[in-house]
């Protein structure tokens, strides 16, 4: 964890807080996740056969996963030694390459307009701008379940596309922050347990489990410093308490530490059962001594707490950078 790399990060989150991912930008290029996307999708296309048994389906998968991550670890290190070679100009290039990976502004917006949605249209808006950001049928949902589900989705993507990121570049650099990132999309596009995937997307769902784990317990710390910031000393403390206590309620092994952080922060009930793709997923009720109703307003606290958590990794961040002058 070098004070470069450091600098760098703390660069890159300020400008994704300011900038996020710009249409213009995006609609003439493809995002990167969209070719780490299409790298995932050749591999499934080839590899995952229906002829071979199952434990081949997990050699299979396991063996593609892995050349992905060193695909995606090596393009991260050459980038990296160009970048260098570059002096101050290759630092500015890498900032923008990381801030590429953060999803602060993009998310927050994402999750406002289901907010947005629902004073503006009511029921049928929030029902639409939130089945941009979750699975869940949208028309199996009322109000509360609309505003649950948009906070649930802004905690569990701060740990995953905010924090996680963050963690993986200062530990290793480019190369950690892109296989990460590599590793992240093959979860969401292979590692779910439907039968085509059960087996050939055993080994990115156990491996993004473990790269996740790290992330999601700092998350709980950063949303009960983003209430301390933004709210009061007693949301913070809830997000502390609920989150240690609550976050094995969730089927997940890491969501549910930023969910019940948050829930603990609003002091709202999370997750409960619910439906996906027409299956329902029966859990008990995150923070169920909380309000039983989540509403509008709560959306829009939790997005004022996610950015001040924003803004606590970054002062962390910068913190890191300056202990050093102090010795």
């Amino acid at each position: 964890m070098s004070v470069e790399i450091l600098l760098v990060l703390a660069a890159a989150l300020l400008l994704d807080r300011i900038v996020g991912d710009p249409d213009w930008l995006w609609r003439r290029l493809p995002h990167p996740v969209v070719l780490f996307g299409a790298a995932i999708g050749w591999f499934d296309r080839s590899f995952n056969r229906k002829r071979l048994g199952d434990d081949a389906l997990r050699i299979s998968g396991a063996i593609s996963l892995a050349a992905l991550l060193l695909l995606s670890a090596g393009i991260g290190l050459l980038f990296h030694r160009l970048f260098a070679s570059m002096g101050l100009v290759g630092l500015l290039f890498e900032t923008v390459i990381v801030a590429v990976f953060l999803a602060q502004k993009s998310l927050g917006d994402h999750v406002m307009r289901v907010a947005s949605g629902l004073r503006k249209d009511g029921l049928a808006g929030g029902r639409k701008a939130v089945s941009m950001i979750v699975g869940r049928d949208p028309e199996t949902l009322d109000e509360p379940a609309v505003c649950r589900a948009a906070i649930e989705s802004l905690a569990e993507n701060f740990s995953d596309g905010v924090v996680a990121p963050a963690f993986w570049y200062a530990i290793f650099g480019l190369p950690g922050l892109l296989a990460y990132k590599m590793l992240n999309t093959a979860d969401s596009m292979i590692g779910h347990k439907s039968p085509k995937y059960l087996y050939f997307g055993w080994a990115s769902a156990r491996l993004d489990d473990l790269a996740n784990l790290p992330a999601a317990r700092l998350s709980v710390l950063l949303f009960a410093a983003g209430a301390w910031l933004r709210v009061d000393r007693r949301d913070a403390r809830n997000a502390l308490d609920v989150g240690l206590r609550d976050h094995g309620l969730h089927r997940s092994p890491n969501s549910g530490w930023p969910e019940a952080a948050m829930a603990g922060a609003l002091d709202v009930q999370l997750a409960g059962p619910r439906l996906y793709a027409g299956t329902l997923v029966s859990e008990p009720m995150i923070n169920g001594a909380g309000r039983a109703t989540a509403t509008v307003p709560d959306i829009e606290k939790a997005v004022h707490i996610f950015y001040a958590a924003c803004a606590a990794l970054m002062i962390t961040v910068v913190f890191l950078v300056a202990v050093p002058s102090f010795f």
